[in-house]
């Protein structure tokens, strides 16, 4: 009889781990990563000027006197070619000394306001502008449309700057793309990374704790000593 469930145990053990091999490994190694890496660096501080302090201007109009048609309910000064512009509800930008519009940036504004915010000495060798991104594309789930700047680099290091609002978005580079690949492996969230509620991790995660448990179940019914102490 234990000859019988030992074999049924087996089979179970050894078709689950083929099954579940492959994601068990790619855990491993994207875990492997995550320790070993700097965040900072992930996040592309190396390549950013930390110490960049937006200039401070004066003169400027009071915000009720632009002609603007709903509520106000969050400004923000920015720096556009040593230009004061407020940044209203985060959509609209208007010159903060004449009131005038801004509907968008331009490439020259775009690349004024990444070099303040990217280390000198980065040389740029180009600049597209992006209308839609997929799922998996690297500035996803931000604002649209946005300039990239593109530096001469062996990281293939990109700036983002929103059109709309004139924001340094966000930098990326070889190492973040490992990163967010190995993410995405991580937490088998093939729609979108970051749902670790999503249904294939608890399906593997289930497996995953039968495989452990038939291991631990067959080393229970088929050790020799285990056998001996209970008899």
């Amino acid at each position: 009889m234990n000859r019988k469930i030992s074999h049924k145990i087996r089979r179970a053990h050894r078709y689950l781990g083929l099954f579940l091999g492959i994601q068990f490994l790619m855990w491993t190694i994207s875990g492997l990563y995550f320790s070993w890496t700097n965040l900072d660096e992930i996040h592309g501080d190396q390549f950013k000027n930390l110490d960049y302090q937006p200039i401070a201007f004066d003169n400027l109009i009071s915000p009720s006197e632009i002609n603007y048609p709903e509520s106000i309910n969050r400004i923000e000064i920015r720096d556009i070619k040593k230009e004061p512009y407020f940044l209203i509800n985060e959509s609209f930008l208007f010159h903060a000394r004449t009131g005038e519009i801004k509907k968008t940036i331009s490439e020259e504004d775009a690349i004024y306001i990444a070099n303040n915010y990217m280390k000198e000495g980065l040389e740029i060798s180009n600049v597209e502008t992006i209308y839609e991104t997929g799922k998996h594309h690297e500035y996803r789930e931000k604002l649209l449309p946005a300039y990239v700047i593109n530096y001469k680099s062996d990281e293939n290091l990109k700036a983002y700057i929103s059109i709309k609002n004139a924001k340094f978005q966000t930098v990326r580079h070889r190492d973040w793309r490992w990163f967010d690949f190995l993410w995405m492996t991580h937490t088998m969230d093939y729609e979108g990374r970051d749902d670790f509620n999503n249904t294939v991790l608890r399906i593997f995660s289930l497996l995953g704790l039968i495989t452990v448990m038939s291991g631990f179940s067959l080393w229970f019914v088929s050790s020799p000593t285990l056998r001996k102490f209970l008899n």
